[in-house]
């Protein structure tokens, strides 16, 4: 029997744990923190991809060049020139509904044709050595007000083409669309044809 090759993933987040492990099936994910490691990399670049990057080479390389999974993600705001983009979670301290309505203050009076929202996901796999990143992204507007009780982060506030927002699918439905989900689909591509 072949051992599943080890891939640490550098999350807490059940979730991305769980979409992870079901896509990635030839692999087995370990979550970081069940290795005992804790290691936060500062996401200091211009990019999702380059945050993601840093992020799975520095900690593949704590791990003694173990592969290491870590990904960046966040949204941009065309009428805000891209803002808040790599700030996404970090440009205003509070909760995620404190975020929303922030940004929905910035856009208020900003018709829909002017409010267009891209939610991108990078993620990179690297064992030390040899660094492999993929992005994904999906588009929609900016809604007038946060809807939706099923989501986290900026959910209730993005609004799909069809009119509801990220908040008022299923899980099923979001993951369907889900940015990470291709984004670790492309992945599972790249490592496929390596």
């Amino acid at each position: 029997m072949k051992m599943k090759e080890e891939i640490v993933i550098a999350s807490g987040n059940s979730g991305k744990i769980k979409e992870a492990q079901e896509i990635l099936k030839e692999y087995k994910i370990i979550p970081m923190k069940e290795l005992g490691i804790d290691i936060d990399v500062e996401e200091d670049k211009e990019t999702f991809v380059e945050n993601a990057i840093k992020k799975a080479e520095t900690i593949a390389k704590e791990l003694n060049d173990k592969m290491c999974l870590a990904d960046d993600s966040g949204i941009e705001i065309e009428y805000l020139d891209g803002f808040p983009g790599v700030h996404t979670k970090r440009w205003l301290n509070g909760t995620d509904r404190e975020r929303n309505l922030a940004i929905l203050d910035k856009l208020q009076g900003v018709p829909k044709d002017k409010r267009k929202i891209k939610f991108i996901t990078a993620i990179a796999l690297s064992d030390g050595n040899e660094t492999i990143s993929v992005e994904a992204s999906i588009d929609g507007y900016v809604a007038e007000n946060p809807r939706g009780e099923n989501g986290f982060g900026f959910d209730e506030i993005f609004e799909l083409e069809a009119g509801r927002t990220l908040a008022e699918l299923t899980d099923a439905e979001k993951n369907e669309i889900s940015a990470r989900r291709k984004a670790l689909e492309n992945l599972r591509e790249k490592l496929i044809n390596k």
